[in-house]
């Protein structure tokens, strides 16, 4: 009877509510898809890409013989391996903003789809999905983390458990996005920490850190560090953009 209820609901929420694309508004067969026209518009994140920054190659003569770019080659990241869904460009970018800025949280649902197709090789069975975090001030503000959301829907797609809470950010830092590769490194550094009741659940494990964008890393890295000395076994990587590499911001940073 309750499913019945649920399905006849589902129904009139439909015709009052019709599937629309989560980008141009169109119409679509199910609730949190993109349009065949939006979608032709993303930049997917295919082979060749690296597999410490997970930024794609033209082609897989760029990638040295553990799969690397020339830059992770020089100096690999504190974490293991990164995957991440989209280019940001475009389409992605739009999504990701209004995911992150404008309260469109339906767009986490397509977002993580595509994030749990590309970091199926990292989502191994026993692994912890953990988000990073925001401080409380900046949480306050917004309502929500939209990393939460998006570990929160990785990880039930892919069957696994995802602790919201596993780390803080404990000092509040300022908007990063003008910031330099070496200033967002020194900003981040000690503002991140594992909670203290959370130490025991990281011990020993594989985690996978999910995030809404991938560009110097070094909010990344001050996650990975924070997990690594709570001993994690290991600390990956998932993202639902990736930034493509230019000389002013990219991942070649000492380890």
């Amino acid at each position: 009877m309750m499913g019945r209820l649920r399905s006849c609901g589902q129904v009139a929420l439909g015709l009052l509510y019709p599937p629309a694309c989560v980008h141009c508004g169109a119409e679509v067969v199910r609730h949190g898809l993109v349009c065949a026209s939006c979608f032709a518009r993303l930049q997917v994140v295919i082979a060749p890409f690296c597999r410490a920054c997970a930024v794609p190659q033209v082609s897989v003569a760029m990638l040295g013989a553990a799969g690397l770019c020339p830059a992770c080659e020089r100096h690999h990241p504190v974490w293991g391996q990164a995957r991440a869904a989209l280019v940001y460009d475009s389409v992605a970018r739009e999504l990701i903003l209004k995911l992150k800025y404008t309260d469109q949280i339906d767009n986490a649902a397509f977002l993580a789809q595509q994030m749990a197709r590309v970091g199926g090789d990292i989502l191994v069975p026993g692994a912890l999905v953990v988000p990073v975090p925001v401080h409380r001030w900046r949480l306050f503000r917004r309502r929500y983390n939209q990393a939460a959301l998006l570990a929160q829907r990785v990880a039930k797609l892919s069957g696994l458990q995802c602790q919201p809470d596993v780390l803080a950010c404990v000092r509040r830092t300022v908007p990063l996005a003008s910031f330099s590769r070496e200033a967002r490194r020194e900003e981040v550094a000690q503002a991140i920490m594992v909670r203290t009741p959370r130490q025991a659940l990281v011990r020993g494990r594989d985690i996978v850190v999910v995030d809404d964008l991938l560009t110097t890393g070094a909010t990344a890295a001050a996650c990975t560090n924070a997990l690594l000395h709570a001993g994690a076994r290991s600390v990956s990587l998932l993202v639902a953009g990736v930034v493509p590499a230019r000389p002013d911001i990219d991942i070649d940073q000492p380890g």
